[in-house]
């Protein structure tokens, strides 16, 4: 890229106006951590002392910041669940269970169909934590517990839409589910279990030896073979390697199909050449028992990624398969 288009980019009105916006919104979060206090703490033992589950609830673009912040806790294992605020009044309050906390959002804290239930949750025996950008509001006067999500602007231009103090209120709520479930002490394998269907649940729970490629599967050739021999095993087998074998079949090297490539770019013939000084003679390994998550960090957290591993035997280091980067993004649990 010369300078004269990096001039031009950062002239650009339209990112510069990105960038002031991104700013004012990141400036406005830093801001209300700095203000957090002991009505977070107390918000979040409310929680924790629950016997019921957390019921969220909003209107508008609040609403939309309230479900979200419904499925962070859910995310981590905490009963939760959105409720609209307009749909509460007709029927939807059958959620409710006697200690049910309630959390609710308002940017002017006199939300007119929050302030009319406020009176309900209580009827509920609810605990009501308010995160409001007005403390000296109704519904500030009528919570037990109020976070003050205040602004000083919005960062749109005619300082009305929800912009700062949208994020804001979705940071705090980011902030109290993440400190509830912290203190409930979520493991990864309980992260997984309410994951299942993505790559995290995948990485979380699956097993390298549920997704490899069994020996049976694998090109090998022994150490007195030659290249043509793995290139030919390769070829019955295309999973972009071949295993290097001793007699008792333990793994004693590997050749990949980037190997492959190097030495075929090299003047003269290279086929006819003893496999024992074309392969790495000390792959990286991995054991079947380990999860895919941990294979996956093996294979992309180094200098020089690779995308295929051998699968060996802790103790004897006979091989067991081969795993590739596709299988572990392909895996499912059928």
């Amino acid at each position: 890229m010369n300078k004269k288009t990096e001039v031009s980019k950062s002239e650009d009105p339209h990112i510069a106006h990105g960038k002031s916006v991104m700013q004012a919104e990141a400036n406005s979060i830093v801001k209300a951590s700095e203000q957090l206090g002991a009505t977070f703490s107390s918000a979040v033992d409310a929680i924790l002392n629950s016997k019921g589950k957390v019921v969220i609830c909003g209107v508008g673009k609040s609403g939309h910041i309230a479900k979200k912040i419904a499925t962070t806790f859910m995310s981590g294992g905490v009963d939760s669940v959105f409720l609209h605020a307009s749909e509460a009044i007709h029927g939807d309050l059958g959620i409710y269970k006697p200690g049910d906390v309630t959390i609710v959002l308002s940017k002017s804290g006199s939300t007119a169909e929050l302030v009319r239930l406020m009176p309900v949750f209580k009827a509920f025996e609810s605990t009501v934590i308010a995160i409001i950008g007005r403390k000296d509001s109704p519904i500030g006067h009528a919570a037990e517990i109020v976070i003050d999500g205040s602004v000083e602007k919005e960062a749109d231009l005619l300082n009305l839409m929800p912009t700062t103090s949208a994020s804001v209120a979705l940071a705090i709520g980011d902030a109290l589910a993440s400190a509830v479930i912290s203190r409930k002490g979520l493991t990864p394998e309980e992260f997984a279990r309410y994951h299942p269907g993505g790559q995290l649940g995948r990485n979380l729970l699956l097993k390298v030896g549920q997704v490899m490629h069994k020996t049976e599967k694998v090109g090998c050739v022994t150490e007195e073979s030659t290249l043509r021999e793995a290139v030919l095993a390769m070829n019955d087998f295309p999973l972009g390697a071949a295993c290097v074998l001793d007699q008792n079949q333990c793994l004693k090297g590997l050749i990949t199909d980037g190997d492959l490539r190097r030495l075929l770019s090299k003047k003269g013939s290279v086929l006819d050449l003893p496999i024992s000084e074309c392969a790495t003679k000390e792959p990286t390994v991995i054991t079947a028992d380990c999860l895919i998550r941990e294979a996956l960090r093996m294979m992309e957290d180094r200098p020089s990624p690779i995308s295929i591993m051998p699968v060996i035997d802790r103790d004897s280091q006979v091989l067991q398969g081969l795993v590739r980067l596709h299988d572990i993004y392909q895996a499912d649990f059928s």
